[in-house]
C-alpha cells in the first residue's frame, strides 16, 4: 500500500527529532541540557488546575459547541479587550485543541490549489508545512539581521501576487524574537487592503516581551475583517500540554471554519475550557514572574553567546528564543547542532530547522533554568576551538 502523495508535502518540527536524540544520548548517561524545546520550563498556575478539577468533578466531561463553550469566548472577548489589543465580539471566538489548528483552518478556508500563501523565513516550520499540505503555495519571505529580523514591507509588496490570499506575521516572532513596529504594521496593512488578501497575525508570544508596546495590524483601522489573530495558552500561562488554542476571525469566516472544527475534532474537551477561563480572569503575576525570570536568562545568554569567538547574538524583544549567527565559525547549522549535541551535550536546533533564510544560525531556547544556560554556555564555549580547526 502506498500513501496518498500530499504526505510527502507534509513536514516536521525539528526540535522533536532533536530531542529523540538527545534523550537517546541520556539513555546511554550523558548528561545533556536541553535549549532545543519550544515551552517554558514552568508549571500551569495552580489556580488554573484547580478549575479544571472543578470542572472534571462538576461534569464537564462531555461534547461543548464547536466553536467553544459561552463562557470561554466571552472571557477571550474580555481578556482582548482589557490589555488593549482588540475590541471584538465573543461570535467571533473560536476555540481549538492548540493554536496550530488555527492555520490548518484558515488555510484551508481561504485557499484554492496554486493560491500563494506569504510566510516569514525563518520562521515556525509549519507554516510553510500546512500551506503546501493544502495546495498553496508557499512564498516565503526573509526575515535579515540587517533588519532586526523583521518584515519588510516594500520586500513583501514585491512578493504580492494576485494569486497571494493570505500572508502570516508572527510578532513577536518564533524563532528570532523580533516584533514588528507600529510603521511596519501600518504599511503592511495599507498593502493588505490595497491588494486584498487576508493577515494572519501569530502572537501566540504576547505576553512574552520585554519591554514596549506590542502593535498589531489589528491596530489599524479596518484589518478586523481580514486579519485573524492566532493566540492560546500554551506560552503565556505555561500550557502547552492542555492543547489550548483560539482564533479571533472576520465575521464571514467563522461559520465555514466552525464546520471544519465540526468535520475534524468536534470541539475542544470541555473541562480544559473552564480552565481557560480561570488563566484569562484569574491573577497576572504568574505570568509577570515568568516573564521577569525569562528576561533574567535572555540577559545570561545573550551576553554569555556574545562572549564567544566567532558568535553573534542581537537582543531578543520577546519569546524565549535567542538567534546567534554562528556563520564566522565555518560549519554549517546542522553540523554545528549535531556537534554541539554530541561533543558538548547542548541540545539546540540548527536555524534551517525555521527555513533557508536560517542558515548561518542556531536557535537557543532558554527555558531553562540560569545555571543550566551558564553551564551550556561554557560547553559550548570550551568545545568551539575543536570543531573549527
Amino acid at each position: 500500500m502506498e500513501l496518498a502523495g500530499r504526505m510527502t508535502r507534509l513536514g516536521t518540527e525539528s526540535a522533536f527529532e532533536v530531542l529523540i536524540r538527545a534523550n537517546a544520548l541520556e539513555a546511554t548517561g550523558r548528561k545533556v541540557i536541553h535549549l532545543e524545546l519550544g515551552e517554558p520550563d514552568f508549571d500551569t498556575p495552580e489556580h488554573i488546575s484547580e478549575a479544571a478539577t472543578d470542572a472534571l468533578r462538576a461534569g464537564a466531561t462531555h461534547y461543548v459547541p464547536a466553536p467553544g463553550i459561552p463562557e470561554l469566548r466571552e472571557a477571550v472577548a474580555g481578556f482582548l479587550s482589557r490589555t488593549g489589543r482588540l475590541e471584538t465580539t465573543p461570535d467571533r471566538v473560536v476555540v481549538t485543541p492548540g493554536a496550530k489548528p488555527v492555520m490548518f483552518y484558515a488555510m484551508l478556508a481561504l485557499c484554492e490549489e496554486g493560491d500563494e500563501i506569504v510566510y516569514p523565513d525563518p520562521g515556525f516550520p509549519m507554516y510553510e508545512s500546512i500551506a503546501s499540505f493544502v495546495g498553496a503555495v508557499p512564498v516565503p519571505i526573509p526575515l535579515r539581521e540587517q533588519n532586526a529580523f523583521r518584515v519588510d514591507p516594500d520586500e513583501l509588496a514585491s512578493l504580492v501576487t494576485e494569486r497571494t490570499k493570505l500572508v502570516i506575521l508572527s510578532s513577536p516572532h518564533n524563532p528570532c524574537g523580533s516584533a514588528l513596529s507600529a510603521a511596519e504594521c501600518e504599511a503592511i496593512a495599507d498593502l493588505a487592503t490595497r491588494r486584498d488578501f487576508v493577515v494572519l497575525a501569530d502572537e501566540v508570544y504576547w505576553a512574552i516581551r520585554y519591554g514596549g508596546r506590542h502593535e498589531s495590524v489589528l491596530d489599524v483601522d479596518g484589518m478586523t475583517d481580514r486579519t485573524i489573530l492566532l493566540d492560546g495558552w500554551s506560552k503565556t500561562f505555561a500550557m502547552t500540554g492542555w492543547r489550548l488554542g483560539f482564533g479571533v476571525f472576520p465575521a464571514w469566516m467563522v461559520e465555514p471554519v466552525t464546520r471544519l472544527v465540526i468535520n475534524s475534532v468536534s470541539c475542544t474537551s470541555a473541562f480544559s475550557q473552564h480552565a481557560a477561563v480561570a488563566a484569562l480572569d484569574g491573577p497576572w503575576e504568574p505570568v509577570e514572574q515568568m516573564v521577569t525570570e525569562f528576561r533574567r536568562r535572555r540577559d545570561v545568554v545573550v551576553e554569555g553567546l556574545n562572549r564567544i569567538p566567532g558568535v553573534t547574538c542581537t537582543e531578543p524583544e520577546g519569546a524565549f528564543y535567542a538567534f546567534p549567527g554562528v556563520g564566522d565559525l565555518g560549519l554549517s547549522s546542522k553540523d554545528l547542532e549535531v556537534a554541539l549535541l554530541d561533543r558538548a551535550g547542548v541540545a539546540c536546533l540548527s536555524g534551517t530547522a525555521f527555513g533557508r533564510e536560517g542558515e548561518g544560525y542556531v536557535l537557543v531556547s532558554y527555558a531553562n533554568s540560569v545555571e543550566r544556560l551558564r553551564d551550556a554556555l561554557e560547553a559550548i564555549e570550551a568545545v568551539l576551538p575543536e570543531l573549527v580547526r
